[in-house]
């Protein structure tokens, strides 16, 4: 993924809907213009794991987007379960620490083919003021960086990071360590729930190799233009920071 020239490689599109007709309608829309196209925790936990083959059956890769976070022991046969869902990335939240993510790894390595497996940093709705309210000490680029170097120590593929962490991140993990960027907004637009963001541009610039774009694009007045702007923008991304 990370080499590819294909922008349509490195954007996929969030199916956040929680009945199973607007989300094979939105695969069915979209599948030919991406190759990802992720599943969240709405439609999985409406529609049932079935929801992610009727998915990959449109032709994209499925990134199962649960966010494991339990007990080393449940995580792992989660994974392993997720795993034969049929999806091509899997994540589990990496502040569940070393056991948690290495439980995970070895759930999924069992599976032909192995997705990939990933962990959740930081999420994009979390800045330093929400931080504050939580007992965890540091800045969040830092937090990131550092939970990002634990999920390559324990085995997983890459991370899910904002924008702002990718730097940091790069610096730590090296090239080859997958970027799975969410918070991607056009310059301008309303924020949502979102505070760490960038634009698609900006966010490949930065060295993500994935870009996850949800109502950006699923919500907006034209879906098929605004899908072609993303492209467009990544398209540029790449080529500025050749």
């Amino acid at each position: 993924m990370n080499a590819s020239s294909d922008p349509r490689d490195r954007l996929c599109v969030a199916l956040d809907f929680s009945t199973r007709s607007e989300v094979i309608a939105a695969a069915r829309r979209f599948s030919p213009k991406v190759a990802w196209l992720k599943i969240g925790l709405e439609a999985f936990v409406a529609e049932g794991p079935g929801i992610v083959a009727e998915v990959a059956e449109t032709g994209a890769r499925v990134f199962l987007d649960l966010k494991l976070h339990d007990i080393p022991r449940t995580v792992g046969r989660a994974a392993a379960a997720a795993a034969r869902s049929g999806a091509s990335m899997i994540n589990v939240h990496a502040l569940g620490g070393r056991a948690m993510l290495t439980a995970a790894r070895e759930g999924v390595s069992g599976t032909e083919p192995r997705p990939r497996l990933i962990g959740v940093t930081l999420l994009t709705s979390l800045d330093s003021r929400a931080l504050a309210d939580l007992p965890v000490a540091g800045t969040p680029e830092g937090i990131a960086r550092r939970l990002a170097m634990l999920a390559r120590e324990c085995g997983l593929d890459g991370v899910v990071c904002s924008p702002e962490d990718l730097t940091g991140i790069r610096e730590a993990c090296g090239p080859e360590f997958l970027t799975v960027v969410p918070g991607i907004r056009f310059a301008g637009a309303d924020a949502d729930d979102q505070k760490r963001m960038a634009s698609p541009r900006a966010a490949i610039e930065r060295g993500a190799d994935l870009l996850v774009v949800g109502r950006t694009v699923t919500r907006a007045p034209d879906p098929d233009a605004a899908l072609d702007r993303v492209l467009a923008e990544i398209e540029s991304g790449a080529m500025a920071r050749e």
